[in-house]
């Protein structure tokens, strides 16, 4: 029974991860749409503090749930193809965030300049689209090699 809660706990925490890496690029692109720094701060510092509150706390729920789902359930992490496959790539994707992330501050504090113009915000959103597609796709590569136990 132990297994199948902390399974439950692993796959809700995913679920809100993902959710929430998903909709912040959503919500950026979003306001991108309007052309205005203005717009574009407000969005990157909801993204900043959805991060904060939804983001780190699953990432943690994420790993100490799958590790003791998996003890519990009596698969080896690193020897179990699919689980260390998805391991990889959750890693991977956290090791593109951590560029992501002093991006996204440096956006957000430029965007909300009262002298900032649309042009100067576009190099560094450009960049931050780059890096956060390359963050977001080993991600959902992740929950796909786990629920299908693709082979590594």
């Amino acid at each position: 029974m132990a297994y199948l809660l902390f399974k439950l706990l692993h796959i809700v925490a995913v679920v809100l991860f993902l959710g929430n890496v998903t909709t912040g690029v959503f919500w950026v692109r979003h306001a991108a749409r309007h052309r205005s720094p203005p717009h574009l701060a407000e969005a990157m510092a909801g993204v900043i503090r959805s991060d904060r509150v939804f983001t780190v706390p699953a990432v943690l729920v994420i790993i100490a749930s799958g590790g003791l789902a998996a003890w519990l359930g009596g698969w080896p992490l690193l020897r179990t193809g699919w689980l260390g496959l998805g391991i990889g790539l959750f890693v991977l994707s956290g090791l593109v965030f951590a560029a992501l992330a002093p991006l996204q501050h440096r956006l957000q504090v430029l965007a909300a300049r009262a002298d900032t113009r649309w042009e100067d915000c576009q190099p560094l959103l450009r960049r931050w689209n780059r890096i956060g597609l390359a963050s977001l796709l080993p991600a959902w590569m992740a929950l796909a090699a786990m629920v299908l136990k693709l082979p590594a």
